[in-house]
C-alpha cells in the first residue's frame, strides 16, 4: 500500500473542485445504498453496471470508439455509446482521446495517468488534480479527428450527463431512493474504481505475457470487474484486437458480447489474435 502513495503527484497538484464534488457525493450516496437495501434495488444496480461497463465502456467506448476491433451498424455503436455516458466516465470524445493517449505515450511523458507519478494518480489522482483535460478539448482533439467528424459524437460528448440524470430521474420515479442510490450511486462508483484499476492496478501487479515494453499487466481479479478489460498486458501487445482474454480461463465477458453481436449480423471485420508458432497476430473475421 505505501508504494500506491509513495512520491504520488496527486499531492502536488491543485483540487479539480467540480469534479471532486462529484465524485464526493457519489461515494457518499453508494455508501448510503447500504443502509437502503433491498434485491430488486441490487440486482437492478448489478444490470446496470453491466450495462455501463460492459455495453458501455469495454465494447463500446474501449474496443470499438477507441481501437476501431470491429465495425458495426451507426445505430449500434451510438446505442454503445450511450451505454458508455451511463458510466460517469465523461463523454466518448474524452475518453477515447485520454485513452489513445495513454496508448501513444505509456509510462511516458504524456501518459494521462502512468503509475511512475504514483499509484493513487493513476487510480483517480489524476481525475481529481492537476490539470485535467476535461476542459481543455485543444489537447484532446488531434487524438479523435474520426469522432470530430461524427455530429453524434460531438452532441453526446458536451452532454454526456444528460442519460445517468434521465435515468437516475426514472429510477427515482419508480423505485424511490433505494433504485437511485443502488441503480446510479452505487453501481457508478463500483464501475469507476474497477476502470480506474485498469490505469492503476494493471500497471502495478500482475503478470506480463508480452514484452511490451511497458509496465502493463494481466490480472484476473481486474478483469472480472472490468468484464475482460483486466488483461492489460494482452491489450497492449495487440491493442486493436478485439479479444483480451487469449486464452480459455481468461475470461472476457466483453469478447463474448462482442461474439454475440457477430453472431447476430451486427458486428464484422472482427479483429483477433491468430497463434502460428508461438506468435500471435491481429487478423480480422469475416462476418
Amino acid at each position: 500500500m505505501s508504494r500506491f502513495f509513495h512520491d504520488d503527484k496527486t499531492f502536488t497538484q491543485p483540487v479539480v473542485r467540480l469534479t471532486t464534488f462529484v465524485m464526493v457525493a457519489f461515494h457518499i450516496g453508494a455508501v448510503a445504498a447500504l443502509f437502503l437495501f433491498s434485491w430488486k434495488a441490487f440486482l437492478l444496480a448489478m444490470v446496470l453496471w453491466w450495462v455501463a461497463g460492459s455495453l458501455g465502456i469495454g465494447i463500446g467506448y474501449h474496443r470499438l470508439l477507441t481501437h476501431r476491433g470491429f465495425r458495426t451498424p451507426k445505430w449500434v455503436e451510438y446505442f454503445l455509446t450511450v451505454c458508455g455516458t451511463l458510466a460517469l466516465e465523461g463523454g466518448p470524445i474524452f475518453w477515447v482521446a485520454t485513452h489513445r493517449m495513454h496508448h501513444q505515450n505509456t509510462d511516458k511523458e504524456g501518459d494521462p495517468h502512468s503509475p511512475r507519478d504514483g499509484g493513487f494518480w493513476a487510480h483517480m489522482g489524476w481525475i481529481l488534480t492537476g490539470q485535467t483535460m476535461h476542459s481543455d478539448a485543444a489537447d484532446l482533439l488531434p487524438y479523435v479527428p474520426d469522432l470530430r467528424k461524427d455530429k453524434f459524437h460531438v452532441w453526446i460528448s458536451r452532454w454526456h450527463w444528460v442519460p445517468i440524470s434521465v435515468l437516475g430521474a426514472v429510477l427515482f420515479v419508480f423505485g424511490g431512493w433505494p433504485f437511485l442510490l443502488w441503480g446510479i450511486f452505487f453501481r457508478t462508483v463500483i464501475g469507476l474504481h474497477s476502470t480506474w484499476l485498469v490505469n492503476s492496478a494493471t500497471h502495478m501487479w500482475g503478470k506480463q505475457r508480452f514484452p511490451t515494453g511497458d509496465t502493463s499487466r494481466n490480472s484476473f481479479w481486474v478483469a472480472l470487474l472490468t468484464f475482460g478489460e483486466g488483461w492489460h498486458n494482452n491489450h497492449h501487445a495487440h491493442p486493436q484486437a478485439s479479444r483480451h482474454g487469449l486464452r480459455w480461463y481468461e475470461i472476457d465477458v466483453n469478447w463474448y458480447g462482442i461474439s454475440a453481436l457477430r453472431t447476430l449480423g451486427l458486428a464484422w471485420d472482427v479483429k483477433v489474435q491468430k497463434f502460428s508458432r508461438g506468435e500471435d497476430k491481429a487478423m480480422p473475421v469475416s462476418r
